[in-house]
This record gives structure tokens, C-alpha cells and sequence, in this order.
């Protein structure tokens, strides 16, 4: 069966991304249809975790929704953030959204290069600062390869600061998909939940790719098969893993 049609469970991207690329490379359909949502804690709920925000010097950042949560945090709770606060993001993209925020030029911003907390860029940028008190604002599923930054013995707090649930399909919304790309855990029982016959006399209906182990675990748990595991040496994004599987797949079904 060629692939024809796939959905990618992610907001849309700008108009750059290299998804757009893929589509007309492999002749293919990509829809952007999110399997999860965001729910921020409120300022109350917060309070809970007995976390001060003003004691940090150094903020850790893995998604633009974590850097929009710690703002709007600080602004609910009334802490201004001090102009010397250090930030260290896991790619160059969540770097350059501080501008929403920030001045960038102002601030002393690291980034690394693959996304991943073992990045050796994004780990030497920590070890530099190793003084710092570190916050890194996260969801209720924390970020994988969090031993690297333990294995450091650094002053840092995970922050839970918003909450991943399930974005339930329309009543009329079908899943006509080929392929299926996930990037959390919560995506797979969104399927699962949404879409209940999904497994059929033992046949999926869509093929299945993940972004990242406890997704991939997610899938195996379930039962289900997995056709894309990303990230690995080699490709390192969910693009590069997608654009080798279409080019591999598409060979042997022409």
C-alpha cells in the first residue's frame, strides 16, 4: 500500500518547515492535526508544589509552551523576572521565541542542537554554568534523558506548570490516515480513546510512527505495531525519519 495520506499530531508549522518538502518530494498529503492539548496550571494550583520562583537564576526550556507557561507564571504571581537570568534551551527555535518575551540581544541565551537534554552543545552550556540555580518548567510527563542533567549534580527543580490531556475528535471526524506521527504518549490513548476500532481482526489502520522512547513505549504497550522509531543516530528528527521510511516504503510497493 503506498502511503497517500498522513497525519502529523503537531500544531501546524510555518511555512519553512521541512514537512512541506517531504509532501511534495513523496507526493503525499500531510494533515497537522494535534492529538493533545495544553491546560496551563492556574496560579493556585501552582502554589501547591511550594516552588519561589524568584530564588532561580537559570531557566531550562524544552518546548515553547514551557516558555510561555514560566512567563505567564511569573506574571500571575507577580515576579518580575531579573534582567541576569540565564536561559538554556534545548534548540535554536525555543531560543528565538524568547523573543515574545525578552529582549534576546540583552539576555544570556544557549541553545543546543538536536532537541535532546543530552545534547552534548546544550550540556557544556549547563556544566559552564554549573553555579546556577536552575528551574525547568514542565508538564505532568516530564522530558526524556532528565539523567543527563541529574548525572551533573547541578541545583535544578523540574517545575509542573501546565498538563497534557486528550483533543477528542469531532463527532464527524474520520481517520482516513495512512500513517500516523506521534510525539507523546497521551497522543496514543487520544487515538485510542477517539478512534476505538482502530484495530481490526488484528490489522491497524494506519500505519504508526513515534518521536521519542515513552511514545514508542506507548505504542508497544498498546499492542499496536511501530513503523517509524525516532529519534536514532542517524536521523535524529521525525523529518529525516519520515522523508528515509517514505523513500524505503514507496520503493517497495512501486
Amino acid at each position: 500500500m503506498k502511503i497517500k495520506k498522513i497525519l502529523v499530531s503537531q500544531p501546524q508549522p510555518t511555512a519553512k518547515s521541512p514537512y512541506y518538502e517531504i509532501a511534495k518530494k513523496h507526493d503525499v498529503e500531510i494533515v497537522f492535526r494535534p492529538m493533545i492539548k495544553v491546560e496551563p496550571l492556574t496560579v493556585k494550583e501552582f502554589r501547591h508544589s511550594k516552588i519561589n520562583l524568584s530564588e532561580y537564576t537559570a531557566v531550562i526550556f524544552t518546548a515553547r509552551t514551557a516558555v510561555d507557561n514560566f512567563f505567564r507564571l511569573c506574571e500571575e504571581s507577580r515576579v518580575t523576572v531579573p534582567d541576569t537570568m540565564r536561559y538554556f534551551c534545548t534548540t535554536e527555535q525555543i531560543a528565538l521565541y524568547l523573543q515574545k518575551y525578552i529582549v534576546y540581544r540583552k539576555r544570556k541565551i544557549s541553545y543546543g542542537l538536536t532537541g535532546r537534554l543530552d545534547d552534548p552543545q546544550f550540556l557544556a552550556a549547563v556544566q559552564k554554568n554549573h553555579k546556577e540555580k536552575f528551574l525547568m518548567p514542565v508538564s505532568d510527563i516530564m522530558p526524556e534523558r532528565m539523567e543527563a542533567l541529574a548525572a551533573m549534580n547541578i541545583d535544578l527543580t523540574p517545575a509542573m506548570m501546565y498538563r497534557t490531556v486528550s483533543n477528542d475528535f469531532r463527532p464527524d471526524e474520520k481517520c482516513d490516515y495512512d500513517l500516523m506521527l506521534f510525539f507523546s504518549p497521551v497522543g496514543i490513548h487520544s487515538l485510542l480513546k477517539n478512534v476505538p476500532d482502530f484495530v481490526v481482526d488484528g490489522k491497524q489502520k494506519a500505519l504508526i510512527g513515534t518521536f521519542g522512547a515513552p511514545t514508542a513505549h506507548a505504542v508497544k504497550e498498546s499492542g499496536l505495531e511501530l513503523s517509524i522509531e525516532a529519534p536514532t543516530k542517524d536521523l535524529p528528527s521525525m523529518t529525516s525519519a519520515l522523508d528515509d521510511f517514505l523513500t524505503r516504503h514507496n520503493a517497495q510497493v512501486s
